[in-house]
């Protein structure tokens, strides 16, 4: 799990100076008509990284894991990430994910298999989940325009 924590890394190295260069302004703008803006996307990223968080741990720690699911677009809403300040969300986000990084390097090679029930979804092993978090991060990222 050391190689997907130093690619996550990666991703969060090659993301952050061209985050913090978009204007607070520029922030605010959806970044496809009728979608999310940059703020609103690092805020469900921020999300994710929290969600994950706790899937990984709990997995890592119980073997098994339930999970409810996620209203992405009621959190990002009751947050009001919209209104947030843009330089606080990308810190935020670097931060817990080079946490997560460590976290997803040292998590214990016998608990990868673990299942993992996200909500009403089918099972996934706690590796698959991991390198799903990695995956689901370069989408949105790729959707900024990284």
């Amino acid at each position: 799990m050391k190689e997907l924590g130093d690619a996550l890394l990666a991703a969060i190295d090659a993301a952050e100076p061209a985050l913090r260069v978009v204007s607070a302004e520029e922030s605010l703008v959806p970044v496809l008509p009728g979608g999310w803006s940059r703020r609103q996307l690092i805020g469900h990223l921020i999300d994710s990284a929290a969600n994950n968080h706790l899937r990984f741990l709990r997995a890592a720690l119980q073997g098994e894991v339930a999970m409810p699911g996620y209203d992405q677009a009621g959190n990002v809403r009751v947050q009001a990430v919209q209104e947030a300040e843009w330089l606080l969300l990308v810190s935020l986000w670097v931060s817990y994910n080079r946490y997560l990084a460590h976290v997803i390097a040292h998590l214990p090679e016998e608990r990868l298999e673990a299942l993992c029930r996200i909500g009403g979804g089918e099972p996934v092993t706690l590796k698959f989940l991991a390198e799903d978090y990695l995956a689901h991060m370069r989408h949105h990222l790729g959707q900024i325009g990284l």
